[in-house]
């Protein structure tokens, strides 16, 4: 075939997508659809405690879209990470939703899971035979960590789909647990015959839908040809520029010209971003070298206490001029009043307004508006412990005395009751470190099964 068309409804299943621009892509005649479901960066919540990026109706909404579409069309659909987290409870939750849509609709689909959990007694004898290495900036890995951890994931490549793609009998739908963004497209153009490095790569742009556009959007179509691809965004106001394409490459990355993951390296020293219309922009010259040795990523979770947070709006512009002060006095009042819970205890402030987004990185001038809002967060053994310590920092910012004070009244404003609000149990990465396989398919077992009439 002289070219591959690849369509991705949205940037993340259950964020929502036009269906007028669906419709244009299917008209498209693509090969296949892929939709990630999510990742991790939201949070190590979704791995502790089983949560996931969007409410499950949400989900099945845009499955209902997509299944049957795939289905009439006779290609594929895949859906990966799913959940976010991609474990494997929110893999057969969303292989039960496939099953309920072709029973609703009255649909015949064989649907393939990918499952990528890995038994705590399997990660425990890697880390014993030194197979398993921290990331940059992440301590080593120990068997008590392991202990502690909910569940743990491996973030697969392309060789599990590549190999449902090539099997005698190709499943209709591939629900997938966790999964390196890219990897089924890269799949896709690996099983057509096309180079690895434009199928990774294009892979790498698509996954996030239509936001490599302008303006920034849902649905979007890669054309992989034999030496480039072709990103076009399904809106026809929208426009794929060869710098915000460009930059999307770079989007989450540490390197603007090395890309790592499972099984090698996605190089774009010779890249080249072209137009090729005045919204089609056409890329080539990527490269993909092969590790010498495969690995994939493993993440995992625990929870370590819970939190309570209270929001306080700040109007004075004396004490906002004295913020950083006011808030060293508030913690060190709450400390020496309640001294054993808050040596059990992690108190942050979010001064928003001053440097709250970015913190110590904030490169911009130390400018403070004529309004903040501080949000006040404690994490604490206990949940009771941690309405204790936050409700004790608002009452003393309440009625600080600060210097230059003018009013007797509260110093703060309280948009919600109740003041001080429960966020529940807090989660912690605690395995993000990088596991060495030597069966890239083997590592993630599959489920098949034939769903609808």
């Amino acid at each position: 075939m002289d070219e591959l068309r690849i369509m991705v409804p949205n940037g993340m299943l259950g964020y929502g997508f036009s269906l007028e621009d669906f419709e244009r892509g299917m008209k498209r005649q693509p090969h296949g659809i892929v939709v990630d479901a999510g990742s991790t960066d939201s949070g190590p919540q979704k791995l502790a405690l089983g949560e996931m990026t969007c409410p499950e109706s949400a989900y099945y909404k845009e499955l209902s879209i997509l299944v049957p579409a795939a289905k009439k069309a006779g290609i594929p659909l895949i859906v990966s990470s799913a959940g976010g987290d991609g474990s494997n409870q929110h893999v057969d939750l969303f292989a039960e939703m496939v099953e309920q849509i072709a029973k609703e609709q009255n649909l015949s689909a064989s649907v393939a899971r990918i499952y990528s959990d890995i038994p705590k007694t399997e990660i425990a004898s890697a880390l014993n035979d030194e197979k398993i290495t921290a990331m940059q900036n992440v301590p080593e890995l120990n068997l008590e960590e392991i202990e502690q951890t909910t569940v743990i994931t491996a973030q697969m490549g392309a060789e599990p789909y590549l190999a449902l793609l090539q099997a005698e009998n190709k499943p209709d739908v591939i629900i997938a647990g966790r999964t390196y963004d890219p990897s089924p497209t890269a799949a896709l153009g690996m099983y057509y015959g096309f180079d690895p490095a434009l199928a990774w790569h294009m892979g790498k742009i698509i996954e996030c839908g239509a936001i490599c556009c302008v303006p920034a959007g849902k649905t979007v179509l890669g054309t992989l040809r034999s030496n480039h691809f072709l990103i076009e965004p399904m809106d026809p106001n929208a426009k794929a520029m060869p710098h915000t394409v460009a930059a999307h490459t770079m989007y989450e990355k540490s390197s603007a010209l090395n890309l790592p993951g499972p099984g090698g390296v996605l190089n774009l020293e010779a890249c080249e971003f072209n137009a090729e219309t005045d919204r089609i922009t056409r890329v080539s010259g990527s490269r993909f070298i092969k590790d010498d040795q495969y690995t994939v990523k493993l993440e995992g979770a625990k929870v370590t206490g819970y939190r309570s947070i209270t929001v306080m709006g700040l109007r004075d512009p004396i004490l906002i001029s004295q913020i950083d002060e006011a808030l060293d006095y508030v913690k060190n009042q709450t400390e020496k009043e309640l001294p054993e819970e808050c040596a059990q205890s992690q108190i942050i402030f979010h001064p928003y307004g001053k440097n709250a987004t970015m913190k110590n990185l904030e490169s911009l001038a130390d400018e403070v508006g004529h309004e903040m809002c501080v949000i006040a967060e404690v994490a604490s053994p206990t949940q009771e412990m941690a309405q204790l310590v936050v409700n004790r920092i608002r009452t003393t910012l309440l009625h600080y005395g600060y210097p230059g004070r003018v009013a007797t009244s509260g110093n703060i404003g309280m948009p919600f009751t109740p003041l001080e609000i429960p966020l529940g149990k807090v989660c912690q990465f605690n395995v993000y470190h990088l596991l060495e396989i030597d069966d890239p398919v083997g590592q993630f077992p599959v489920r098949m099964q034939e769903v609808g009439r």
